[in-house]
């Protein structure tokens, strides 16, 4: 079997991702700017190399058989390194450029991140960076699949895997925001269960802040709020809450700056089981590019100034890059 996989092509790889992410040799072909016969045939030939049967015919169109399964899952780590092999060498030959692929939990989007992306590209003005805003399961199988470098947000402490790593960067906690003007606002004298009056804003039940909410409620022997929209975009869920009377969970990280800008209220209700800690994920024994690796080190730098309570960093936000 090995020497056969050693017949295997880089081009065969590439077909084998284009058709199962399509699911059409026609559509594959149009991604890979092939002909379809020439996919045709380098599917065949990947087939005729290894013995087995990659896909079938499906009444939705192509389906990986298991040996396909097999095949694309290394496929995509082998073509996504040689791809980041490609973009360090460029990076290595040109000192101030790169591309950085990055998952990011609500925790660190508001504030963490995009300090670091700012301070960054100070230094590297032609730094490019891809960002992907998600849930654990979306980011998860993205970073594994080796279409991420790393994820920056809550270190989630029930889906530990033997193929990441994590570091710690800070500790985030929970509150619970309203709008301006809402009628809780400036009373002193809530609890949790005054809460479940309202209307909530929650994120999905799969996110690690979701389930900081529930426990925190049933460790107060309640039943956790059911929430009339689920959502981890932080851009709706600030336009519901500044036009409704809903409530809405926020990273401390994120509802600070706005709480401080006057733009929501905090309320004086505490989760205590809300508190866990942000950093990166990454996969075991990976290398990182020196790009990423300097964006990492940023991380960092960013990270202790914030937990020193440093609310602005002296960075030119929405300027060019300069050399």
């Amino acid at each position: 079997m090995e020497e056969l996989a050693n017949k295997l092509t880089l081009r065969h790889l590439r077909v084998v991702i284009a058709i199962a992410d399509e699911n059409s040799m026609i559509r594959a072909a149009k991604q890979l700017n092939m002909t379809q016969s020439a996919v045709t045939k380098s599917l065949q030939s990947a087939e005729f190399q290894l013995g087995v049967l990659l896909f079938s015919r499906k009444s939705g169109g192509l389906a990986p058989t298991i040996y396909g399964e097999a095949l694309i899952a290394q496929a995509r780590l082998i073509t996504s390194q040689l791809d980041h092999a490609a973009q360090e060498i460029a990076d290595l030959r040109d000192g101030t450029g790169g591309r950085i692929a990055i998952g990011t939990l609500l925790a660190a989007s508001p504030v963490l991140l995009p300090r670091a992306i700012a301070l960054l590209r100070q230094k590297r003005p032609k730094l490019v960076i891809s960002v992907m805003e998600g849930t654990d399961d979306l980011l998860i199988p993205a970073l594994q699949a080796g279409k991420l470098d790393f994820i920056v947000g809550r270190i989630p402490d029930w889906r530990q895997r033997s193929d990441l790593q994590q570091e710690v960067l800070l500790t985030d906690k929970a509150c619970i925001v309203v709008r301006p003007g809402h009628p809780l606002a400036g009373r002193k004298d809530l609890n949790l269960k005054d809460l479940l009056k309202w209307d909530w804003i929650l994120p999905p039940p799969e996110t690690t802040l979701r389930g900081q909410v529930d426990r925190a409620y049933r460790e107060n022997h309640l039943d956790p709020p059911v929430p009339v929209v689920e959502s981890i975009s932080l851009l709706m869920n600030r336009s519901l809450l500044l036009h409704t009377n809903y409530l809405n969970v926020w990273s401390w990280q994120v509802a600070s700056e706005d709480a401080a800008a006057g733009r929501i209220v905090i309320l004086p209700v505490t989760l205590p089981s809300a508190s866990s800690p942000v950093g990166i994920t990454s996969r075991l024994n990976a290398r990182l590019s020196p790009a990423a690796e300097m964006l990492v080190q940023t991380l960092k730098t960013v990270a202790v100034e914030m937990e020193a309570g440093v609310t602005r960093l002296s960075i030119p936000l929405g300027t060019r890059g300069q050399k």
